[in-house]
């Protein structure tokens, strides 16, 4: 095991893999042992592993690692920063301390199969003009018990999705990042994670790939699982959860930069005519479920009068 300091980068001699999994985490010692665990139980092995430590105890962050390292044979490694910088900035300093052909985030409280990493990289190989390939998902529930984590229920993720698209991202983030395996060198091209987006900086990252490269989708089975603790508070809290507010305001904040950037090439006749046009067709959506709605209470009231009338 070896250990970094903030913001410190992987030495030009850092042992290579394919895949450079990135374990953000922040005082959750239990799950993020657990999420090491399911690294190890990957049946495809040429990865290695950087755990950034987001300004959380570094020494339970050491333990937790310490405890792996016979079995991770040196290929899991840390990244300290003395403050928290925030997901993205934690996302970026891990990705820049693999090195690897292909990236994935592994948030310390998720969960893969153990044929997850076989089956994506097997994906990327055979199709090389796809920038990632997303795998079908779970929402796994789960509360915290005396002796570590109980699942209390799982609903699928987006059950009907049978591909991914960048007309479908525009509408909302389709995938999380335990569920996508990218190219490394997607960052040299588009860019890293943007560290003044503090909530939904994967959709945003997603949304720049997927305008230039398609995303393949691997639906066949279950691969992923997103595990959520609705109720729980503080540490243990979910960001879907915990940064609700946030996650709207920068969906908001992204989809404005967009159009003020739209505007300023193309002017703004079309948002124009689609904000009123997309108001209208509403008003009208909405004036016709009342029509309909009224005249299944009248032909109701009409049959009502003719059984009393019998």
């Amino acid at each position: 095991m070896s250990n970094r300091s903030e913001d410190e980068a992987a030495p030009a001699d850092a042992a290579s893999a394919r895949v450079g999994i990135v374990v953000r985490t922040k005082d959750r010692p239990a799950m993020l042992a657990r999420a090491l665990d399911d690294i190890l139980s990957q049946r495809f092995s040429d990865w290695r592993a950087v755990v950034v430590n987001d300004g959380g105890d570094v020494a339970a962050v050491d333990r937790v690692i310490e405890g792996v390292q016979d079995e991770a044979r040196g290929r899991i490694t840390a990244i300290h920063h003395r403050h928290s910088a925030g997901r993205s900035a934690a996302a970026n300093a891990g990705v820049r301390g693999v090195v690897a052909e292909y990236v994935v985030l592994h948030d310390d409280d998720d969960l893969w199969d153990p044929a997850f990493l076989g089956a994506t990289v097997d994906w990327l190989d055979r199709n090389t003009e796809d920038g990632g390939v997303v795998a079908r998902t779970e929402i796994v529930y789960e509360r915290q018990t005396a002796d570590g984590f109980e699942e209390t229920g799982r609903v699928p993720f987006w059950p009907e999705l049978t591909a991914i698209t960048y007309a479908g991202l525009l509408q909302v983030n389709r995938f999380v990042p335990i569920a996508y395996l990218y190219r490394r060198a997607l960052h040299d091209e588009v860019g890293y994670y943007r560290e003044d987006v503090h909530a939904a900086e994967d959709w945003e990252f997603n949304l720049r790939v997927a305008a230039r490269y398609p995303i393949g989708f691997l639906g066949e089975r279950v691969l992923a699982f997103w595990m959520q603790r609705p109720h729980a508070i503080g540490s243990l809290g979910n960001s879907m959860f915990v940064l609700e507010h946030e996650h709207e305001y920068y969906d908001g904040r992204i989809r404005d930069e967009a159009l003020r950037s739209y505007v300023a090439g193309h002017g703004n006749g079309l948002p124009l005519f689609l904000a009123r046009y997309v108001q209208d067709e509403v008003a009208r959506q909405l004036d016709e479920r009342r029509s309909l709605g009224q005249r299944i209470t009248e032909a109701a009231r009409r049959r009502w009068r003719a059984r009393r009338m019998r």
